[in-house]
């Protein structure tokens, strides 16, 4: 009795399986393979997680003043301490996590929301839109970040919201910049000169085939600009142009702290390590995702 032996099914060598593999799942491999960016996101989202659960988490009022408890140093009670108004330092440093995260997110939505349609319509168009489009962003760029910043939140009156369109507005130009680059170097590809020859309209070009190919540059530049974002209202809450008395905010929190230097350290060390930790997360988890985004990363 014979036996009839079936061939075995052929096997899917490495590189197939990279071209079967999605890119949503491909920057997730390469992600997760750099300890860093894998440490930062988690902080990330402890942060994130922090700022919306402050109110559960905080053992005190932030506002709260008890006059019985000026300035005394981290105990059991009072885990950071007390600031000059007898007020839980814990409790303010997590409320401030709110405003710093509400600056980053927000004026990067704006800065994003005015930012990448006009780079699009320059680097799509090209001309003299091209060209009167880059004249106004070199004219902000040649302003430095911080400066423009303090100019318009000075203008506008100090308070948060306006802090966060100040913010916007300055870090507008960054992403005018970026998304003209990349469109000018993904409209002369053969998949949209392929997408004109069938006689697309150049609203669907620009929308379906040029954008969503500027993406990952532009999500790595959001994630690097919320962090010179949380500096940015640090700043400006410390010159008090941004959260105002008594809401807590880093920025403003320091700004306090800076005359009890000598007799009262944890009033500055608290909030200057959460911005720290803060900025250096959301710099590293953007490192990450450049390289993870990078289609000619190995």
């Amino acid at each position: 009795m014979t036996t009839v032996s079936h061939p075995a099914p052929p096997a899917i060598d490495a590189a197939e399986e990279l071209v079967i593999e999605s890119p949503r799942k491909r920057a997730w491999r390469r992600l997760r393979r750099r300890p860093p960016a894998m440490v930062a996101l988690v902080v990330v989202a402890l942060i994130v997680f922090a700022a919306i659960f402050a109110p559960l988490i905080a053992p005190y009022d932030p506002t709260e003043q008890s006059w019985t408890s000026v300035r005394q140093p981290p105990s059991l009670a009072h885990w950071f301490g007390t600031d000059e108004n007898g007020r839980d330092v814990f409790s303010r440093v997590l409320y401030g996590t709110r405003a710093s995260l509400a600056a980053g997110v927000v004026s990067i939505l704006i800065a994003v929301m005015f930012g990448v349609p006009l780079g699009l319509l320059a680097g799509y168009l090209g001309g003299w839109t091209d060209a009167v489009m880059s004249r106004l962003t070199d004219a902000m760029l040649a302003i430095p970040f911080l400066i423009l910043a303090i100019a318009l939140a000075a203008f506008l009156g100090p308070n948060l919201t306006n802090a966060m369109i100040a913010i916007g507005i300055s870090a507008t130009p960054i992403f005018i910049r970026l998304t003209r680059g990349q469109v000018l170097a993904t409209k002369s590809e053969d998949y949209v000169e392929a997408a004109r020859s069938v006689g697309n309209p150049h609203w669907r070009i620009a929308l379906r085939h040029v954008l969503p190919n500027v993406m990952p540059p532009l999500l790595v530049q959001v994630t690097l600009t919320i962090a010179a974002a949380v500096i940015a209202e640090a700043s400006l809450s410390f010159l008090g142009l941004g959260q105002q008395p008594p809401m807590p905010s880093w920025g403003s929190m320091l700004n306090s702290a800076q005359r009890f230097l000598s007799n009262a350290p944890w009033m500055a060390i608290f909030p200057g390590i959460a911005i720290f930790i803060t900025v250096l997360s959301f710099n590293v988890l953007g490192d990450g995702l450049r390289d993870a985004l990078d289609p000619r990363s190995k």
